[in-house]
């Protein structure tokens, strides 16, 4: 396997992982509160979840370069003039800016990722019968208490079924990292876009490689995916 090819699976792998983390640790309370609350406003927090799923890729990736173009997003808003040391931190060591850069690869495959585990894991409380939590309430217990200690339990072949989603939705992005990221190898490089680099070059064989090993990591996610729904099931 080539150098570039092993650089961006190793990114790959740490940049689904991270996604997927990030995703989950938002989807977790905002399913819950989707599916066990009622607020104004609540309709539009729905629709707003979908308009990842639903806006084309090249869209959403121009999106996120037209608001993360800049060294810092607002900085001037949060960082004075006197601050200066703590902005140029925040640029050279913590990998600010976030386009073409390495943070701009995870920001992409979560914008995306994160809007099914929405889904999944509101789908998931919402199976859960909310008696037992009511009851907990009526024993003292808080609403938060009552999400830890009886809710988040239950929901944890979701909160599995959930991080595989979007770890599989990151693998697949390729449009907002595209446009986001951009293709540099060893640098902001996926598997995702290896395959249009080396179709790029003329490298079929390469290409259907990378392709097939996409494949396979694929079909390891839904054969997970599916002995949990079976679980759950039973």
């Amino acid at each position: 396997m080539k150098p570039e090819i092993q650089a961006a699976f190793v990114l790959t792998m740490l940049s689904c992982t991270a996604a997927a983390v990030m995703s989950l640790w938002v989807a977790t309370p905002l399913g819950y509160l989707l599916s066990r609350f009622r607020f104004p406003g609540k309709h539009i927090v729905d629709t707003l979840v979908d308009i990842p799923i639903v806006l084309p890729p090249l869209v959403l990736g121009l999106s996120l370069l037209i608001l993360f173009h800049q060294p810092f997003p607002f900085s001037k808003w949060f960082f004075p003039e006197s601050n200066w040391e703590l902005e140029n931190w925040l640029r050279e060591d913590m990998g600010f800016p976030f386009s073409f850069r390495w943070p701009a690869v995870v920001l992409a495959q979560f914008a995306v990722s994160c809007a099914f585990a929405i889904r999944t894991m509101r789908v998931t409380f919402d199976q859960i019968h909310p008696r037992a939590e009511d009851v907990a309430r009526t024993l003292g217990c808080t609403r938060g208490q009552a999400f830890l200690l009886i809710a988040l339990p239950q929901a944890w072949k979701g909160m599995i079924a959930a991080t595989m989603i979007a770890w599989a939705r990151a693998l697949g992005e390729f449009g907002p990292i595209m446009v986001f990221a951009g293709t540099t190898r060893f640098r902001t490089e996926v598997l995702s876009t290896t395959v249009f680099l080396e179709l790029s070059v003329g490298k079929l064989d390469a290409a259907v490689a990378v392709s097939l090993l996409m494949v396979g990591m694929a079909v390891i996610v839904l054969l997970v995916l599916r002995w949990i729904g079976a679980t759950l099931s039973s």
